[in-house]
């Protein structure tokens, strides 16, 4: 049996989170499915081509907003290694349509040195 993955947020993450909770009260709820299959080692959603970094953009259902996964959040994950994943951002669609691939690349560039 292979061990767990390690899923961590980026500050950047925790702080979109915290800002879409005050609107949406059920996005830790609406992401943890998403965690717990990343946990599993899988890796859902499409993957971004990002130089050098492997990067994937993952739809998550908004239950607040009532759109199902089209309308819902989009959550850009970055595989350090086979056993670390780090959670780069959440967006939901309804505020933003995408996101650059400078801004992942950089929200990257800005992880702490110990991630």
């Amino acid at each position: 049996m292979k061990p767990p993955v390690e899923v961590v947020p980026s500050p950047w993450f925790s702080k979109r989170i915290k800002t879409l909770r005050k609107r949406y009260p059920h996005i830790a709820q609406d992401t943890r499915p998403l965690i717990e299959q990343l946990q599993r080692g899988e890796t859902p959603g499409e993957q971004i081509q990002a130089k050098d970094y492997t990067v994937y953009k993952a739809r998550v259902s908004n239950r607040d907003a009532q759109r199902g996964k089209s309308g819902g959040y989009r959550v850009v994950y970055y595989i350090q290694t086979r056993i670390r994943i780090t959670l780069l951002t959440i967006y939901s669609k309804t505020d933003q349509n995408d996101i650059r691939l400078e801004d992942i690349e950089a929200i990257i560039a800005d992880l702490p040195d110990d991630e």
